[in-house]
């Protein structure tokens, strides 16, 4: 089993090498100096082979550390002298771990090196599975280590439940695991971790409610009841570990997830699949059609045709928005403490809201369904390239974005003001209108910003593979900077104004540069 894990290993640092040499390649100012032949520079792979090794220690250490110090310790702050800190710490730790747990055992994720070692190197896939799944969970108990003593003591957390933190977070994936297997062998229906079904979002949205919310109404998990909790799991995983040793349906298993999703593979049917994957979404009822003339009709046949994909979620953020806000509404109404409470964060909630915007925009979606059920095929012809119908078709398409991001911003941007009101108003009746106005902009700037970036780093090559490393870094800069803004508390007027001014300037470049760069950028990556 120790020689399986090493030659994957191998195998999988080879395959980030590669691609790290790739994405430097394709990095623009940085691919002029780069030699071209790359990948058998000694050099550029031992650059490779630190940046890899990086990455790795980041996997095992810093993003836990930042999940440990945001997600938890962080938010402990958020319910300042409501309760125990100990106990909050804890509380949402708990909970954040059996949703962890329920998105990702680090089993079942379809990876382009599991592929390449089960399927064309032969590799025993128990084996593989085994060793592999065994230094993922090693890597959460060694990794989480150091941050769960560290917070946990700094808000006084008993040492023992800092100690059984990172065993109880392997536990709770290995129970997982080995349920998704134990259904897979009774119904043959086996997990697809990048593409949930409804009812797993249901149950996460169910265990985010719970850690954030119960300590709101004095509820909390303390250290015996976790100590309790933590040595039931622990010793249910031991049970698990060996349901997953003595398992033999791994290829079969393996065969299915990496040949039926839409992970991006070189494989031989892969590409009938994700045809037959996308049709399903797509309405073809010949009375569908436009009254409007040339790209504009082209345009708007697509967005209609498409309407599964791009306007269905946008309808059910919609109503789930106005669910909340009607509930928030309600608590308000009956429960006279809240409402002041609510009152004072509404003057200082919409830092928290552009990290909100930005997950329910819909840009980068739509962009992804342009290309492949679209632009894919298109581009490959002359006419759909000049500059005249770039242009153009990027004016309808904008259009079309902005007003399916509308539709939940609009219910976000009344609801806003109307439980200010409610909850006993301000003495500044401009800040009513810098409410309104900043979720709107928020909703115009992402999406003017993610076909921007669609048009100008076009990132897919014509087996529908993300082959942009600038694509992928601006992605990564664009949430790092709406999530820090979780972190902001800043007077509604004062931010409001600047983020409203921000996001037309942002608008008036963006859409300068994507007139001037689109039609030498928006091609089809080799």
């Amino acid at each position: 089993m120790l020689n399986s894990f090493w030659v994957s290993f191998q195998l999988k640092n080879t395959y980030r090498v590669n691609s790290i040499i790739y994405a430097l390649k394709q990095i623009p100012l940085i691919k002029k100096i780069l030699p071209d032949d790359l990948y058998q520079n000694t050099g550029i792979k031992i650059l490779g082979n630190i940046i890899s090794g990086l990455i790795e220690l980041y996997t095992i250490f810093i993003g836990k550390l930042l999940y440990v110090a945001t997600m938890i310790f962080g938010m402990v702050y958020v319910y300042e002298n409501q309760m125990d800190q100990a106990n909050l710490f804890i509380h949402i730790f708990t909970f954040l771990t059996f949703a962890g747990a329920l998105l990702n055992t680090y089993m079942f994720n379809p990876t382009n090196d599991k592929y390449y070692a089960m399927f064309i190197m032969r590799m025993d896939a128990k084996k593989y599975t085994l060793s592999n799944y065994m230094y993922a969970l090693a890597k959460v108990v060694i990794g989480f280590m150091p941050w769960t003593i560290l917070f946990g003591l700094l808000v006084h957390a008993p040492l023992y439940v800092c100690l059984l933190f990172p065993f109880f977070i392997a536990s709770c994936k290995i129970l997982m695991s080995s349920y998704y297997l134990l259904v897979y062998q009774k119904k043959k229906k086996i997990r697809d971790e990048n593409h949930p079904v409804k009812a797993i979002w249901l149950v996460l949205f169910l265990f985010l409610l719970l850690a954030y919310a119960l300590p709101y109404v004095q509820i909390a998990i303390t250290p015996m009841i976790f100590l309790v909790l933590a040595i039931v799991t622990i010793l249910l995983s031991l049970l698990g570990l060996r349901y997953i040793k003595n398992y033999n349906l791994y290829r079969e298993i393996y065969k299915e997830i990496l040949t039926e999703t839409n992970m991006k593979v070189a494989s031989y049917d892969n590409k009938d699949v994700v045809k037959e994957s996308v049709l399903k979404q797509i309405d073809v009822d010949q009375s569908v059609t436009s009254n409007k003339e040339g790209y504009r009709y082209f345009n708007d046949l697509f967005m209609k045709r498409h309407n599964k994909i791009l306007l269905k979620s946008s309808k059910k953020i919609a109503v789930f928005a106005l669910f909340c806000i009607l509930g928030v509404i309600a608590v308000s109404l009956v429960n006279e403490p809240m409402k002041v409470t609510i009152n004072q964060a509404m003057l200082q909630i919409l830092p928290i809201f552009v990290f909100g915007m930005y997950m329910i925009n819909r840009g980068q979606t739509i962009t992804q369904a342009m290309f492949m059920n679209c632009d894919h095929s298109m581009l490959t012809y002359a006419f759909y390239r000049s500059p005249k119908v770039i242009v153009l078709l990027f004016k309808e398409r904008l259009k079309s974005i902005i007003l399916i991001n509308l539709l939940p911003a609009s219910v976000i941007a009344v609801g806003l003001p109307l439980i200010l009101y409610v909850t006993g108003g301000t003495s500044n009746t401009i800040e009513y209108a810098i409410l309104f106005f900043s979720i709107i902009a928020m909703s115009i700037f992402f999406s003017v910003h993610y076909l921007v970036l669609y048009y100008l780093l076009q990132p897919y090559n014509e087996q529908s593979e993300m082959k942009s490393a600038t694509y992928s870094i601006a992605n990564v800069g664009t949430y790092m900077v709406c999530y820090y803004m979780l972190k902001l508390q800043l007077p509604t007027l004062t931010f409001g104004a600047v983020l409203v001014i921000f996001s037309i300037l942002y608008c008036v470049i963006s859409l300068f540069l994507a007139y001037r760069l689109a039609p030498k950028t928006f091609k089809i990556r080799s």
